[in-house]
């Protein structure tokens, strides 16, 4: 019996207090150490993403061991991010029992990827919402995303959690090309969908930059995101949750009476009810596969002076959109301004650094006080065709739950999710489930759902005609490219030693052909976002199995 420490070292300053966490089962227990690192311990946490956030580069995250025996719980949650630790909460603050697996750490994933926009205006707009839902849609819409602001404060203020939660203005101003009508509409729109006042401005609140006309939104919020989960997962060990990482679950999870989740050391859950909250659903439902589509978006940090900026939510009207907001800095006197955007369909590019290079040309046009470029990295979102997320009860499986489609807020939709499967765990009623249900049909949007799988077909090709580099001579250490090999696509990388590795480049899950992702160091599905590391592990559903290994 002993203890396990995990931690990234802040390249440029220490933050955030240590967790040990000592490996005792059935449970762990988190003993909190309110003390400054500067040094470094152990490694660098497991991530879905080779790219390193400002998020996971000024936290701890806790380590947990891996489940190894059979267990039972009320609830089994797949998934250490913000949408299932916020269900674990809720369920193990119920009385519950709860286990929550994952097959990297707390926040390995897109949680710890994001920009941590807490926003009750939504990305995709009101009056599309409405167009799409109706009014009533909407209404749901913004209290859903309002309250799920309102319930990361409270906890925030009840578990004592660090986390640099504020509440601050949001903005919508204007980008180019667009009109100030498409401002009067939203205005109006969130109005009526339940914001108390929005106001119209002619610029920013800005004295170096004219910038063009904006809508202020009041009563947002901003926090670091992992600080706050590793908030709750301390919450769920301390009211007898069990929380297990390096645990990755074997295939596609099924209801039951009871759910069994079976993982790959041979240890299985077994449970009364589950949830998969994997960012795209480790499922066979493929209902979801046609109103989803995966997008990579990236993320740039300038090191500001401390004050230069507004703290503030801010986003234009571009497509895509760019999303800029502030935390705290690489050095005393200091902030770091996040900016956000140049999204594309996931496997659909390869232009990384010319993403990056426009994100910086963009800010330093407009935010004169950016400085030195101290961040970049990317992540993944999940656009559902018809703009709602899908919350609820896991079409055709019996006691088996599904949060996905975060659409660019995941730290909303997560949390909201939290509430609403959590009251439907609990036999409660919850207004919301209407609009989120992952049952729902596509009909509100079918021109959008038609666009995303025409496109995903389009990459079949591949099959036949992808080919990378004509030798694989071409290929640095380091990087990877697909080939042909007679008439099979092979993905190839070669490690920084100069080993060659191969597996077959059809991805596991539909037959798409992968396509090397050199910031991320994974190989990436076109066709419906899927992820591998660069020797065919899987990153991010909706695959479940490896890339199959080939030998030369």
């Amino acid at each position: 019996m002993g203890f396990r420490i995990t931690a990234i070292h802040p390249r440029k300053h220490p933050s955030d207090d240590l967790y040990l966490i000592a490996d005792l089962l059935p449970r762990g227990v988190i003993l909190a150490l309110p003390s400054r690192i500067s040094h470094t311990v152990g490694t660098r946490m497991k991530s879905s993403e080779n790219s390193l956030s400002v998020w996971k580069d000024t936290s701890v995250q806790p380590t947990f061991a891996a489940l190894q025996a059979d267990t039972t719980a009320d609830v089994c949650i797949i998934g250490a991010g913000i949408s299932g630790l916020t269900t674990a909460y809720l369920l193990a603050r119920a009385g519950k029992s709860v286990v929550v697996v994952d097959r990297m750490g707390i926040g390995g994933g897109e949680t710890g990827q994001t920009t941590a926009h807490l926003a009750s205006e939504m990305d995709d707009y009101f009056y599309e919402i409405e167009r799409k839902h109706g009014e009533r849609g909407a209404r749901i819409a913004y209290e859903s995303h309002h309250n799920a602001i309102a319930f990361i404060e409270r906890v925030v203020q009840e578990e004592g959690i660090d986390c640099a939660f504020r509440r601050l203005d949001g903005f919508l101003f204007l980008g180019r090309g667009e009109t100030e009508k498409m401002l009067a509409d939203e205005a109006a729109a969130a109005l009526r969908a339940g914001f108390p006042s929005v106001e119209r401005l002619p610029s920013l609140p800005f004295d170096f930059w004219r910038s063009p006309a904006c809508i202020r939104f009041p009563d947002q919020g901003e926090f670091h995101p992992l600080r706050y989960i590793n908030g709750l997962a301390k919450a769920i060990v301390a009211n007898g949750g069990r929380i297990y990482t390096d645990t990755e679950v074997v295939g596609h999870p099924t209801g039951g009476s009871p759910v069994r989740i079976e993982t790959q050391s041979g240890a299985i859950v077994t449970a009364t009810k589950a949830l998969i909250a994997t960012n795209y659903p480790i499922s066979s439902w493929l209902g979801v596969v046609p109103k989803l589509a995966p997008y990579r978006t990236y993320v740039v940090g300038f090191e500001v002076p401390s004050g230069s900026i507004p703290h503030g939510l801010y986003w234009d009207t571009e497509e895509p959109y760019h999303y800029v907001r502030l935390s705290e800095g690489p050095r005393s006197g200091t902030e770091t301004l996040i900016v956000g955007g140049e999204d594309h369909k996931t496997g659909q590019a390869e232009d990384m650094d010319a993403r990056f290079q426009a994100l910086i040309s963009w800010t330093r046009e407009r935010f004169l006080p950016a400085g030195e470029v101290v961040y970049k990295w990317s992540g993944q979102v999940q656009e559902p065709v018809d703009l709602m997320a899908f919350i609820g009860p896991h079409p055709g499986q019996e006691n088996l739950y599904v949060i996905t489609g975060d659409s660019g807020q995941g730290m909303t939709h997560g949390t909201l999710g939290g509430i609403l499967v959590s009251d439907l765990m609990l036999d409660r009623e919850n207004p919301w489930l209407e609009l989120y249900d992952p049952g729902r049909s596509g009909l509100s949007a079918p021109l959008e759902m038609a666009k995303e799988n025409l496109n995903a077909v389009s990459h079949f090709k591949d099959l036949l005609v992808r080919q990378d580099v004509g030798s694989l001579v071409e290929i640095a250490p380091g990087e990877g490219a697909v080939v042909h090999e007679g008439i099979i696509p092979v993905a190839v990388y070669r490690d920084e030693a100069g080993s060659v590795h191969r597996c077959s480049a059809v991805c596991t899950h539909m037959g798409c052909v992968v396509r090397w992702n050199k910031l991320e160091k994974s190989w990436d599905c076109p066709c419906h976002g899927s992820r591998f590391d660069a020797f065919g592990a899987v990153l991010t559903g909706p695959a479940t199995k490896p890339l199959h290994p080939i030998e030369k």
